[in-house]
């Protein structure tokens, strides 16, 4: 199963598409001719990005949204022409580090509507005129760290968790349909221009450890060109797959904890 035919008038409809591995993706989609609708919050970002991909046969919308608000949320899902979203890339997400009961309510329930319902929502608007032509594309990207238990890190693993389990299933479900959907699971992803102190995870894990945005994001896009069901890029990601599929989590958690927990101071 290849990916849909670029059209002017279609669109890949990229979120997070303002850094990282989503503006990784919206790069790579591009290159391979796909026009562009990016959502993020930084308006500014956005139309930096676009200003870079947009040409003669390449469209690129700009669509600033914070989605972890549900009434801007619904407000952008009204306005999307989604008979012409060809493909669909969930990847605006947050995380916090610190025990549940210490962090901020409001802060945590924004990161649950982010990483989950927003996922769920825009998945649901998606993929039934996908369906209904017979061809599509939808990935969303979780997170290695979803596969286990990770104190200090509840919402997060808790909402990426969701994100794993109802994509893959999703997989499954659209089988014979022409949409293919595809989880990504990254663990520890960057550009290869390091920004020292961006975040917590970036200045604990050691640098030969991480995956590269760009390696991450063409892998990903040619796992879903091919109906994979996971990709997981890198060494550490890997790793975290494989601990948190096959070792017991009363022997993983307190390790992992203990490694956020310095994260969080």
């Amino acid at each position: 199963m290849a990916l849909p035919t670029p059209h002017l008038e279609s669109r890949a409809v990229v979120t997070g598409a303002s850094s990282g591995i989503g503006r990784a993706i919206a790069r790579e989609l591009a290159r391979r001719g796909h026009s562009l609708t990016l959502v993020a919050r930084s308006e500014a970002k956005l139309a930096e990005l676009a200003a870079e991909l947009a040409g003669p046969s390449l469209a690129v919308d700009v669509r600033p949204c914070d989605l972890a608000d549900p009434e801007a949320r619904a407000e952008f899902i009204g306005e999307i022409a989604w008979d012409r979203v060809t493909i669909l890339v969930n990847c605006a997400g947050i995380a916090t580090f610190g025990r549940f009961q210490d962090l901020d309510r409001a802060h945590e329930r924004a990161q649950f509507e982010l990483n989950a319902t927003a996922v769920f929502e825009l998945t649901d608007a998606a993929v039934h005129p996908m369906v209904a032509r017979g061809s599509g594309a939808i990935l969303n990207v979780g997170s290695a760290a979803g596969t286990t238990v990770i104190p200090n890190n509840a919402t997060y693993v808790g909402t990426k968790a969701f994100v794993n389990t109802f994509t893959e299933a999703l997989h499954y479900d659209l089988k014979g349909t022409g949409v293919s959907c595809t989880l990504l699971a990254p663990g520890p992803v960057r550009p290869d221009a390091r920004e020292d102190g961006a975040n917590e995870v970036d200045e604990a894990v050691p640098d030969f450890l991480w995956t590269s945005t760009e390696d991450c994001a063409r892998d990903t896009v040619d796992a879903l060109a091919a109906n994979r069901l996971r990709v997981v890029p890198g060494i550490l990601s890997k790793g975290m797959n494989t601990a948190g599929t096959y070792l017991p989590r009363w022997l993983v958690a307190p390790v992992i904890g203990r490694f956020y927990e310095g994260m969080a101071q």
